[in-house]
C-alpha cells in the first residue's frame, strides 16, 4: 500500500509532536487493558527511548552480495528502524505508547516523525527535532532468513533527549548496555513503572552479568538463548532462563525455530511455546514485535504460556512483511490469522488449542473496520498532489 504524503504544517515543515492520547484509539482498533482502565491511571502504557533509524530493506536476494559484482534485489521497503521496531509494535497491538527520541530536520526524520506520530498514533511530546543533524541510517538485506545490516550515523547530539524523569507509564522497555547505567530506568521503577528489558551482543566479550546493573530495576528480561547462555554459562537455554531468575523475576528466552521458553520466580512457573512455522520474507525487528506481544499480555494479566504464544505469533506475522516497524501486526491481522487457521481442516487440535485464548481477547469483527496499515514501499514518500 503507498503511504499517503507527509502531513505538513503550514510552514512547510513536520507537524508537531501528537499531544498526550493522540491517535490512541482508532477506528477498529482493540483496546487490550480496556477492562482495567481507571481514572488517575498513568496516562501512557508504555515509555521508552532509544534512536530512530531510516530503515532501507532489501529482500529478495538468492545469496549474499559477492565482492565485486551488482545484485539486484526482487524487492526493497523504507520505514522507520531502531527503537521505532518495538514502539510501532506496541501501538499497533493497542497500546498507549509515548517514545522520546531526537530526529534530524532532514527528510529522513520528517518521514519518520509523520509515521510514528501521525500514521501510528505515538506519543513524541518527549521527542523533538535537532536543526542540522543527519538521521541514522540501516540497510539491510535480507536473504536465506537471515539479513545483513550496514548503519551509518553521526554522533547524537549532546542534548539529545535524555528522560531522567520520564513520563508516568505502566510499563518500560529498556535495551541494556553493559557496563553503562540509564538513569531514566531506576526512576521509572521507582515510580512504580514495570521495566523489560533486552540486551544486545556484547562486543566486550565480557559477558558479565554484574556488568548489567540496571537488570536490578527490572521486572523481566528477554534474551535470546545465545545471549542468556553466555551471560549465565549455562549449557542450554533453558538452563540459562532458571540460572537469570536470580537476577530478575521473570526469564524469558527466545529459542529461534524452537520457540520461547519463561520462568518466572515469583509464582515458580515455566513455559515453553513452539514457534509457528512460516515462510520469512524479512526478519527485521522480529524480536521487537516479541518483546511487544509480551509486555502487552504481560499487562493484560494473561497467564505466562498464552503471552508466550501471543509473542511468538505477532513475531512470525511480522517475518511475513517488509520492514522492521512497518511489518508489526495489528489485531485485524491477528483476527484473520486466527480465522483462517481454524478453518484448516488438517490442523492439529493440539496446536489450536494452545492459541484457544484468543477467542476471548479478540472481539467480534475487529478485523472488520480498521484504519489502513502503511507498510514498508521502496520510498519514504511522495510530493503532496502527485
Amino acid at each position: 500500500m503507498t503511504p499517503p504524503p507527509p502531513v505538513l504544517s503550514s510552514n512547510g515543515t513536520a507537524a508537531g509532536p501528537s499531544s498526550p492520547g493522540e491517535g490512541s484509539h482508532r477506528p477498529g482498533q482493540v483496546d487490550p487493558l480496556a477492562g482495567q482502565r481507571a481514572p488517575g491511571d498513568p496516562p501512557w502504557d508504555v515509555y521508552l527511548t532509544g534512536t530512530v533509524f531510516l530503515d532501507i530493506v532489501f529482500t529478495g536476494l538468492d545469496t549474499a552480495p559477492v565482492r565485486g559484482t551488482e545484485t539486484w534485489a526482487r524487492g526493497m521497503g523504507s520505514s522507520p528502524g531502531g527503537v521505532a521496531n518495538m514502539a510501532t509494535a506496541l501501538a499497533r497491538l493497542g497500546l498507549r505508547t509515548s517514545l522520546a527520541a531526537a530526529f534530524g530536520d532532514d527528510h529522513y526524520g520528517e518521514y519518520c516523525w509523520d509515521v510514528l506520530a501521525h500514521g501510528e498514533g505515538i506519543d513524541l511530546t518527549p521527542s523533538r527535532t535537532v536543526p542540522g543533524w543527519h538521521s541514522p541510517v540501516t540497510v539491510s538485506m535480507a536473504y536465506e532468513g537471515e539479513r545483513t545490516m550496514v548503519s551509518h550515523g553521526h554522533e547524537p547530539p549532546p542534548e539529545e533527549p535524555a528522560p531522567d524523569c520520564p513520563p508516568l507509564a505502566r510499563a518500560a522497555v529498556a535495551s541494556l548496555t553493559p557496563g553503562v547505567r540509564a538513569p531514566w530506568i531506576a526512576q521509572a521503577a521507582s515510580k512504580g513503572t514495570r521495566i523489560f528489558a533486552d540486551v544486545g551482543w556484547d562486543d566486550s566479550g565480557a559477558w558479565d552479568l554484574a556488568g548489567l546493573a540496571d537488570l536490578e530495576h527490572c521486572e523481566a528480561f528477554l534474551p535470546n538463548a545465545e545471549e542468556a547462555m553466555r551471560y549465565t554459562g549455562a549449557t542450554c537455554p533453558r538452563a540459562a532462563a532458571h540460572a537469570l531468575t536470580s537476577y530478575v523475576p521473570l526469564a524469558v528466552v527466545t529459542l529461534g525455530a524452537e520457540g520461547a521458553y519463561a520462568v518466572d520466580r515469583r509464582t515458580g512457573e515455566s513455559a515453553e511455546v513452539p514457534a509457528i512455522e512460516v515462510e520469512a520474507l524479512d526478519p527485521t525487528g522480529a524480536g521487537d514485535v516479541f518483546v511487544a506481544g509480551f509486555v502487552t499480555g504481560t499487562l493484560a494479566g494473561w497467564p505466562l504460556a498464552d503471552r508466550l504464544a501471543f509473542a511468538g505469533l505477532t513475531a512470525a506475522l511480522s517475518v511475513q512483511e517488509f520492514g522492521g516497524s512497518l511489518s508489526a501486526p495489528g489485531w485485524a491481522e491477528i483476527a484473520a490469522w486466527w480465522g483462517k487457521v481454524r478453518g484448516l481442516s488438517a490442523q492439529s487440535p493440539t496446536a489450536l488449542g494452545r492459541y484457544a485464548f484468543l477467542e476471548g481477547v479478540l472481539p467480534e469483527g475487529v478485523g472488520e473496520a480498521v484504519w489502513p496499515r502503511r507498510r514498508a514501499v521502496p520510498t519514504i514518500g511522495f510530493r503532496q498532489g502527485a
